[in-house]
């Protein structure tokens, strides 16, 4: 592999992304995160995906709780508490940190990207995080009970309302961050991997920044998803939920439909193995394999086979 990029958000995304940090080298493997989520909060400026990612990658991150930070305090949440703050998004003690000096360093005109080059080498992080734009985008969810911001349908209603169509405000107006954009016009790269992040929420705000999609189809590398739906249910998070609430039927056959034009192959759960023949009637190849990421070997044997699939239809290009 000469240049892999990873497309991801959310901790399905962010254990992907490890997997790939494991088996490649920090020249082989650029991280492009969803920013669609950020927002601002008590006065600072949270990119929880972002964050996620450099947890995860630098080892801090809480596995039970599968966000924040392992050995977390909540001191400050539980002040701002009895002091009547808003105490409805959890911003732990250490996670803190995180927030206040990126604010600082936005407020003095540094980018999104820069502070994130900045703050992952400061966690020992050595494979390039990337945010998808330096240019706020923002996920709105229009639901029966009106529209909400990305958080707070996420965590402040724990995405109870029915979701009724999803828009990405800024997006129009957004550009490929400085590093996304000269990856993306490197002439040697392997593959696109989109990590099992939530496509609607995860993977969908990166796709609309304007030229993205065309870049990513210019590369000639092959475009390989790694499916967040296992046996019709999101493996974490609302996925499948949103699916339905949308029409549309969680599965794997859902997942490739919903990426139609820009897949060459998908990676699949083995319980999802029945529908490798239908996905290849749609021009996707497929890999059915152990999907489920309990360990941190189970992220590098992911990482690898997904990486053989781009592999194998990389020859099958070369040969045809």
């Amino acid at each position: 592999m000469s240049q892999v990029i990873a497309l991801c958000g959310g901790v399905g995304g962010a254990k992907l992304a490890h997997g790939l940090s494991r088996v490649l080298a920090e020249d082989q493997l650029t991280i492009v995160v969803n920013t669609g989520d950020d927002f601002e909060h008590l006065g600072l400026y949270v990119s929880p995906d972002v964050d996620t990612v450099a947890y995860t990658l630098s080892g801090l991150a809480d596995r039970e709780r599968g966000w924040g930070v392992a050995g977390e305090t909540w001191q400050f949440m539980a002040s701002l508490s009895r002091l009547g703050g808003e105490d409805w998004f959890l911003l732990g003690d250490q996670d803190l940190a995180m927030h206040v000096e990126r604010t600082r360093r936005l407020a003095a005109g540094q980018t999104l990207s820069q502070i994130t080059v900045d703050l992952t080498r400061a966690m020992g992080i050595k494979h390039p995080i990337v945010p998808m734009s330096d240019e706020p985008v923002r996920t709105i969810i229009k639901t029966r009970d009106g529209e909400l911001t990305f958080q707070r349908y996420f965590v402040g209603e724990r995405c109870r309302p029915v979701a009724k169509a999803i828009r990405f405000d800024g997006a129009q107006a957004a550009r490929p961050s400085p590093r996304f954009r000269a990856v993306l016009e490197q002439g040697d790269i392997s593959a696109i991997v989109i990590c099992p992040s939530n496509p609607y929420l995860s993977v969908d705000p990166i796709l609309a920044v304007p030229g993205v999609r065309k870049a990513l189809e210019a590369t000639g590398a092959p475009i390989v998803a790694v499916s967040p739906i296992i046996g019709g249910e999101a493996v974490k998070g609302p996925a499948a939920k949103l699916m339905r609430e949308l029409g549309v039927t969680p599965g794997v056959v859902a997942v490739a439909d919903h990426y139609e034009g820009l897949l060459d192959g998908l990676v699949i759960d083995a319980v999802d193995a029945h529908a490798a023949d239908r996905l290849r009637e749609m021009d996707v190849e497929t890999l059915a394999t152990n999907a489920i990421m309990s360990s941190d070997d189970d992220r590098s044997r992911l990482a690898r086979d997904t990486l053989a699939l781009a592999e194998r239809l990389t020859r099958r290009r070369t040969t045809c």
